[in-house]
């Protein structure tokens, strides 16, 4: 797998992999930039959300759960000081649908988690991450 960045002028950038897609990074006009993408440390946890959120989904479905909706949000702390890291975060995981078994969905959120997302198993060793499932 590889990733490269290029440079688009003043604090502005386009990221792309393997996969094609692009992806639009930036800044505040705070920090030097013009506020025209996403921050690096947004699509961290936009990756981490999306990791898990895909695992859950499919196992899930392969469970035959009628979901209806479904969401998974991630909120995060970072130091004070630089590099300002993440610190802790909680992962919380919105599931509605019909006749939703609790059981299989406390399992596909601990399956994602203890097996499957690299990308929480990969930030699980720098930062503590707390789950919470709601099932609507």
């Amino acid at each position: 797998m590889e990733a490269q960045v290029t440079w688009n002028g003043r604090l502005s950038f386009s990221g792309t992999s393997g996969s094609g897609f692009i992806v639009p990074l930036g800044t505040s006009p705070e920090f030097g930039g013009d506020d025209d993408g996403f921050r690096p440390m947004e699509l961290i946890l936009i990756a981490l959300a999306g990791c898990t959120a895909m695992d859950v989904i499919s196992i899930l479905q392969k469970k035959r759960q009628d979901v209806s909706s479904f969401e998974v949000k991630v909120n995060a702390d970072r130091s004070s000081e630089h590099p300002k890291v993440f610190t802790y975060s909680v992962i919380e995981y919105i599931v509605s649908g019909n006749n939703l078994e609790s059981e299989a969905v406390h399992r596909a959120v601990e399956l994602s988690e203890i097996k499957y997302c690299p990308a929480q198993a990969m930030l699980s060793k720098a930062m503590g991450i707390e789950r919470k499932i709601t099932i609507i």
